[in-house]
């Protein structure tokens, strides 16, 4: 065995097979492999091997599209068959909303260059005559969809890797990693130690293991699954013999079961309510190739459904039944890439469909560790969406509830209850005595609307507007015309300093640094100029600097600040997490409200828009930035969480005078929608750059000294290839959410990032990315956007409509 490797990657399942052959091809060749057992143990060897493009994040479905064309690669370079069934699947729909999330589906298809296409039910039974049509009212085909043979599949993973120069071991348990101080590691295993620069862990059911050998607690829980195999059937075997190929795969919403031909039977499989959870503490070393016992019982109701759904099922023998661990997230994603303050250790558990995700997870993670970034949007799959909210107990919970919902519509406004709240800052009773629904922002309790005394404080789930529609309007109008409150906890909060702060922002930022007490707004770039972050920096002392951005991604920005941080220690970063909170308060009377709350003068001429400020509000200490998302006259108070209380409390007594209203995050965003404002995640991505996403007056190439600069340069030069773009849509009564597709002269040319109904201008609006060259055709309905299925007209806008020469926020 080797002593010396670049990179030791744990676990021999077809996802560390997968991370083993990319880091190969990407050029790194010495790199190994260990398994504590032999390949393919633990979850791998007992998957139903089923592998679709289907995803509700549609960057994870790009990637999956990636795993599955790779397959037949794989093949030719290891000369190994993965047994691939290219047989298709269909999605079957029994109800209205559930077709409207397949024709949604489809439609993000459309701009990915996925082959689905929506089907009636008769067409579907030509496919499948298996299934019972009364039951269903529509379908969705995915051509790329398919099974395969778990183990040979590894095999040609590993086999590729092997021919490329990656070494791999097998019965070689992990037993220890070591951190030296330069920030490699010893691998410690019961066959020695491998000196190695980086530690990949793709552990499987041992991820937690391998993490808590380094002090991580990671937010991965196994879940037994079970799936039935039948004898022959007549149906199968008569279908086959007639169209010489395969039935198409199934997934049945209703009755939460996958199903798929296996020789002349069917596989069937569940993700039933009921579930339970496998070694939620601790995972045995020596469980290897076993499986768990099977309780038919506990999936007799899917069953049945399922039985009266496919009514020859019922009349199959089951020739046996496979019930294996295999490992979840709370949100059901992959959890990839490099850990904040662990040096050199990387992530790639959590897995659970390995055969749809592990091409794609293994591509970005090399392409990661190789080249610095993973070449595509990966955020839904990075590590460093969890917080330190994300503990063992609420991940068993929030894993369990994510199981049972494996095939269940997640409404866009819907807010899943399990192991909440987690996080609540000092308002939170008073929000819910006021009527408050809210959300879970980054495992934080947050305020989304605000229902009116007798009326019920929760969210009816749709598509469509639905139940908070009005009572959101009455929130945005009410701070439009006069003022309104709404709590900003959910922000990322910093403060950087020391004598290097200024300078290490200025490398980081792509503004010039603000004078003391004075604020700046601006983005962050990797070296290929795309947007990695979007923030306010508030200039305290020549020392000092406040900074805030998306709370989400908060540990994805240390992880980047710490790798840049000067060898020297002349910067200090503290992260303040929920250590700051704030209120912001917003509209025309909202420096009136303030006035009566200081003993200084906050007039426009004493306190000017963009100002920063260190003051006493009502007796509470605090910091004020001059500044608000409405893009109305306001300010951000931020105070110590023992101060909210009471600064609440004094912000609504002195507002009342003034009608000063709660609002909630669904106002705050329809305000930033009539402002244009781009948002984190949606409008500014890692796939953007800064001209495209429009921030032209945030970057200043005149510095010298920022990280993506070059690129950013020819960027402007080339002007880019998208530009993001605002825009008014002819809309029925469902308003965008995001990923639908823009249609220009009947050929899809873009997709809108976000959206909603933009109250005060009383207009349906969205924003998107469209090719640069299109960005200026503001002919009225000169685009279309596809919205559950139908096409609306939609017009670029240039300035925003509301308030489009800012007055009123710099009044």
């Amino acid at each position: 065995m080797k002593t010396q490797a670049r990179v030791v990657v744990i676990g021999g399942g077809v996802v560390g097979c997968s991370v083993l052959y990319h880091l190969t091809k990407a050029g790194w060749k010495d790199v190994v492999l260990v398994e504590r057992d032999i390949l393919t143990s633990g979850s791998t060897w007992h998957a139903a091997g089923g592998f679709h493009t289907l995803n509700g994040d549609p960057n994870v479905a790009k990637l999956q599209g990636y795993t599955i064309a790779l397959y037949n690669e794989l093949e030719k370079i290891s000369g190994q068959a993965c047994g691939l069934h290219r047989s298709g699947g269909l999605i079957l729909a029994d109800t209205p909303e559930r077709m409207e999330w397949l024709k949604m589906a489809h439609a993000r298809a459309r701009y990915l260059g996925l082959e689905t296409e929506i089907i009636s039910m008769a067409e579907a039974k030509k496919m499948h005559p298996l299934l019972e049509e009364k039951y269903f009212v529509g379908a969705m085909i995915d051509a790329a969809d398919g099974n395969l043979d778990p183990e040979g599949t590894t095999h040609a993973y590993a086999k590729s890797a092997r021919i490329n120069g990656a070494e791999i071991y097998q019965d070689t348990k992990v037993e220890a990693l070591n951190h030296r101080k330069d920030g490699s590691w010893d691998v410690v295993t019961n066959k020695g130690t491998i000196h190695a620069e980086h530690v990949v862990n793709c552990g499987g059911l041992w991820a937690r293991e391998v993490g808590r050998m380094v002090g991580l607690e990671l937010p991965v829980l196994a879940m037994e699954h079970m799936y039935l195999v039948t004898d022959e059937m007549p149906e199968v075997v008569g279908y086959n013999k007639e169209r010489g190929h395969e039935l198409p795969h199934i997934i049945d919403f209703k009755s939460e079961i996958y199903m798929r031909q296996e020789r002349s039977g069917m596989v069937l499989g569940t993700y039933e309510r009921a579930c339970v959870p496998w070694s939620p503490k601790n995972t045995p070393w020596g469980f290897g190739r076993e499986l768990l016992q099977p309780d038919l019982d506990r999936i007799a109701p899917n069953l049945e459904l399922g039985y009266k759904h496919f009514p020859a099922l019922a009349n199959a023998g089951i020739k046996r039944v496979i019930n294996g661990p295999f490992t979840f997230t709370p949100d059901g994603n992959p959890i990839v890439g490099p850990v904040q303050g662990v040096q050199n250790f990387w992530l790639a558990c959590g897995v659970m469909a390995g055969f749809s995700q592990g091409g794609g997870v293994g591509l970005a993670l090399s392409q990661w560790m190789v080249n610095g970034d993973p070449g595509f949007d990966v955020w839904a799959m990075d590590c460093a969406r969890f917080g330190e909210w994300a503990t063992r107990t609420y991940t068993n919970e929030k894993v369990r509830e994510n199981y049972s919902r494996r095939f269940s519509i997640r409404f866009p406004n819907e807010e899943l209850p399990a192991a909440r709240p987690q996080q609540t800052t000092a308002l939170y009773d008073i929000m819910l005595s006021q009527g408050a629904v809210m959300g879970d922002s980054w495992g934080l309790e947050t305020p989304l609307w605000f229902a009116p005394k007798g009326v019920e404080p929760k969210d009816i789930v749709s598509f469509r507007r639905s139940n908070d529609f009005k009572h959101v309007k009455a929130e945005v109008l009410a701070t439009r015309n006069g003022v309104g409150v709404t709590e900003i906890a959910n922000f990322a909060k910093y403060r950087f300093s020391g004598p290097g702060a200024e300078a290490f922002l200025s490398c980081m930022m792509t503004n010039k640094m603000p004078k003391t007490g004075r604020i700046i707004l601006t983005p962050m770039l990797n070296p290929a100029g795309k947007l990695i972050g979007d923030f306010t920096i508030a200039k305290a002392s020549d020392d000092c600097f406040y900074m805030w951005g998306s709370s989400q991604a908060q540990k994805y920005h240390m992880r980047w600040f710490e790798q840049h941080l000067p060898k020297d220690g002349s910067v200090e970063i503290h992260r303040y997490d929920m250590g700051l909170v704030g209120l912001s308060i917003a509209g025309p009377k909202s420096r009136d409200v303030l006035q009566q709350l200081v003993d200084e003068d906050v007039s426009n001429a004493a306190f000017k828009f963009m100002d920063h400020r260190s003051m006493e509000v009502a007796h509470v200490p605090a910091l004020i930035n001059r500044v608000t998302y409405t893009g109305d006259l306001g300010y951000e108070i931020w105070v110590a969480p023992e101060y909210q209380r009471r600064l609440y409390q004094e912000i609504m007594r002195a507002g009342a005078e003034h009608g000063i209203v709660n609002f909630g995050m669904r106002a705050l965003l329809s305000m930033r929608l009539e402002k244009n404002f781009p948002t984190w995640f949606r409008e500014l991505r890692p796939i953007y750059g800064g001209f495209e996403a429009g921030m032209d007056r945030f970057i200043d190439l005149t510095k010298n000294d920022f990280i993506g600069r070059e690129a950013a340069m020819e960027e402007k030069r080339t002007g880019g290839k998208l530009r993001r773009v605002s825009m008014i849509v002819d809309a029925g009564d469902a308003d965008v959410l995001g990923d639908e597709p823009i249609w220009h002269k009947g050929k899809v040319v873009g997709w809108v990032t976000s959206g909603g109904f933009a109250h005060y201008v009383d207009k349906s609006m969205a924003q998107g990315y469209v090719p640069v060259e299109l960005a200026g055709d503001t002919s009225a309905g000169a685009f279309e956007i596809e919205i559950i299925g139908e096409n609306r007209k939609a017009t670029i806008i240039t300035e925003p409509p509301f308030d489009p020469e800012g007055k009123r926020m710099r009044g």
